[in-house]
């Protein structure tokens, strides 16, 4: 009689499906042969040089795509430009003279509410200075460089601010910079609403 405390049954009684599955495998293999699929099989990518070679490659694409985001100089040059004049206010010259800088006729007013107007030195460039405040986009600051100096249109996001170049009417560039990407939209639309008007 068995015994109920006994958890393990008789290992010498097997059932008739494990008697036909021993005598099957014992003729489909010699003894102390294992099939080839059972063995471990190091994975490709976990040898040194491939995991090293994908590395760098990761490594690769993620500079490669800091340095394609990144602005051309003079953006970069204005974006710190800007930031360590932040806080700066007053007016070092007049809107007649500072519009035409901007491409606007002299006898318009600055658009929203100017903040600091001068004539300032960006990477041995001359570019003049305009921080101004728009009620529905907030504070931008905008660059307007002398003739000569070439930076290709764009936009983007680089150190915590957006960035934007366009060219005004006479070729010359202007660089916007804010916080806010709709203070820079909001300029846009004022520079667009002093040269139409």
């Amino acid at each position: 009689m068995d015994d109920p405390r006994n958890t393990f049954p008789d290992a010498s009684i097997d059932s008739e499906f494990d008697l036909n599955a021993r005598a099957e495998l014992s003729l489909a293999y010699q003894p102390g042969e294992a099939p080839s699929s059972l063995y471990k099989r190091e994975r490709y990518w976990r040898t040194p040089l491939v995991s090293g070679l994908l590395a760098l490659g990761l490594f690769a694409m993620v500079g490669g795509g800091f340095f394609a985001l990144r602005p051309p100089e003079l953006v970069r040059g204005a974006i710190e430009h800007e930031y360590y004049e932040r806080t700066l206010r007053g007016q070092f010259m007049t809107s007649a003279e500072l519009m035409p800088k901007f491409g606007l006729p002299a006898n318009k007013p600055v658009p929203g509410f100017a903040q600091l107007m001068r004539p300032c030195d960006i990477d041995g460039n001359l570019a003049y200075h305009l921080t101004t405040f728009f009620e529905k986009g907030g504070m931008v600051t905008l660059f307007a460089f002398e003739e000569g100096v070439h930076i290709p249109q764009g936009s983007g996001w680089w150190r915590d601010v957006y960035w934007q170049v366009r060219h005004n009417a006479d070729g010359k560039a202007v660089v916007m910079v804010a916080q806010k990407e709709k203070a820079i939209s909001a300029a846009n639309r004022a520079l667009i609403e002093a040269k139409s008007s």
